[in-house]
């Protein structure tokens, strides 16, 4: 698993995770991956376009981390799931949880809102 870490210029960060978000690379991940989206009044974009099998254990990891941005203030939404991915978020209920966008500036207007 591999993951991209960007701030954009209006204060929002972007990760790009890559790969399989399953136990090895969920493991390879987590601490870097909660470090980012630590703080208060975070706005973040998870973006999943590359992420190509999501387990169990990944959604664990951006459900726990979603609701701990949330209690400190802050926003988190998913961009550009694959087709697989997207049914496997829809099928858990996690767009209850996480809004899942399509497009970039969609996702930024509602973090910023």
């Amino acid at each position: 698993m591999e993951m991209q870490y960007s701030e954009l210029n209006n204060g929002i960060s972007l990760i790009k995770l890559i790969g399989k978000l399953e136990i090895i690379g969920t493991g390879e991940i987590e601490t870097k991956f909660t470090g980012y989206c630590s703080g208060d009044n975070v706005r973040v974009i998870v973006d999943l376009s590359e992420v190509d099998y999501l387990a169990s254990i990944g959604i664990r990891l951006l459900v726990l981390t979603a609701k701990s941005v949330v209690t400190r203030g802050g926003k988190m939404v998913l961009l550009n799931p694959t087709s697989d991915v997207k049914n496997v978020l829809e099928i858990t209920g996690i767009p209850a949880i996480i809004p899942i966008y399509d497009g970039h500036e969609s996702a930024e207007v509602v973090l910023l809102a």
